[in-house]
């Protein structure tokens, strides 16, 4: 089989003829329809996470089983999947509780320490292999329905992390980016008013397509002042920053209102911000991350699209021989939305 590999950090993936992998008990092999490649993916591209090389990268899987091992009794050949990308134990705590992202005993990600779906078939445990409903037509969206287990899940879940309610007043920092426009059509969905926080007025247009009812360009705007004056003096219910660095942080901080909270979602910047005990006690503000998803979350995503309430936004799709071409495009902050490979 073909696959895209990454040898050390920085350095180009490089094309390698591979053996087909061969399902052991517990595990199942897919043969790879489509893969996201959003940020997350560039950061492992990167060298921006942990990752062990070499690997083949990729988490944003649709698949069709071809081999299921020993032990396996929930999925056979032919079954169209998609992967939950947490390497978890599923019998501690964390995973007791569905919050199987905190897992005392992680094994790690698919993609990162493991193989994933740069490449044309990929070997999972069979518990990271979940079925893609039959009200979702992958053979005609196989990019799409490949982004939904990351790229609708991960505002998805964002949405219950805050709490998010009809009429309140939502702002997406990164909005026009592939999370971030998801984030945009989720809030949306849930009746909150959306307010879009980008750099580029490409991205704001289609934030605005997506549902935003405004937007601010922080490379032009005072954003603190431009939220301020949107919110009518009132400040944000809720601001979700996928950006993630001090300045977006304490920006998004000091635009909340009375009971806001703010959700970090970037997370791979080690500098902290400042955000004064005084201003968290007079306003009752609440910080938080939010780390990925679960199964279930991705289950309920799934469902969501089949039904037609939502649906993910591919701008762009490449074969795997160009993953180099999609990867200098995410670096440069190109991609509106997500793109994906697809095999030809």
């Amino acid at each position: 089989m073909k696959a895209m590999v990454l040898r050390k950090k920085y350095e180009p993936f490089v094309l390698e003829e591979r053996p087909i992998p061969v399902a052991g008990p517990g595990e199942a092999v897919a043969r790879v329809i489509a893969c996201g490649s959003g940020l997350t993916l560039h950061h492992a591209r990167a060298g921006r996470v942990e990752v062990n090389y070499p690997i083949v990268i990729g988490h944003e899987v649709l698949g069709q089983i071809t081999e299921a091992g020993p032990g396996v009794s929930h999925l056979r050949p032919g079954d169209v999947v998609t992967v939950y990308t947490y390497l978890s134990c599923g019998s501690c705590r964390w995973c007791r509780i569905n919050r199987e992202s905190l897992c005392d005993n992680l094994a790690g990600f698919v993609g990162r320490h493991v193989d994933g779906g740069y490449a044309e078939y990929l070997k999972l445990p069979a518990q990271n292999l979940l079925p893609v409903p039959p009200g979702i037509d992958y053979k005609r969206h196989p990019a799409q329905t490949a982004v939904i287990c990351d790229a609708i899940v991960t505002p998805y879940k964002v949405l219950r992390r805050a709490r998010i309610a009809p009429l309140e007043t939502v702002a997406v920092f990164g909005a026009g980016g592939g999370v971030g426009i998801h984030m945009v059509m989720l809030a949306r969905w849930a009746h909150a008013r959306v307010i879009a926080v980008d750099v580029s007025a490409e991205k704001l247009r289609v934030c605005r397509q997506q549902g935003a009812e405004a937007a601010v360009d922080a490379s032009r705007e005072d954003v603190v002042q431009a939220l301020r004056d949107l919110t009518g003096g009132k400040g944000l219910d809720v601001a979700v920053d996928f950006v993630s660095q001090p300045a977006t942080l304490e920006a998004a901080a000091e635009a909340l209102g009375k009971g806001g909270r703010l959700v970090t979602l970037g997370g791979y910047s080690p500098q902290p911000f400042r955000l004064s005990a005084a201003r968290l006690l007079q306003g009752e503000l609440e910080v938080m991350g939010s780390r990925s998803f679960t199964t279930q979350e991705v289950i309920e995503s799934l469902e969501l699209c089949a039904r037609k309430e939502i649906w993910p936004l591919v701008t762009e799709t490449y074969r795997l021989e160009a993953a180099e071409k999609v990867h200098a495009r995410l670096e440069a902050g190109s991609i509106t939305g997500r793109a994906a490979i697809v095999m030809s």
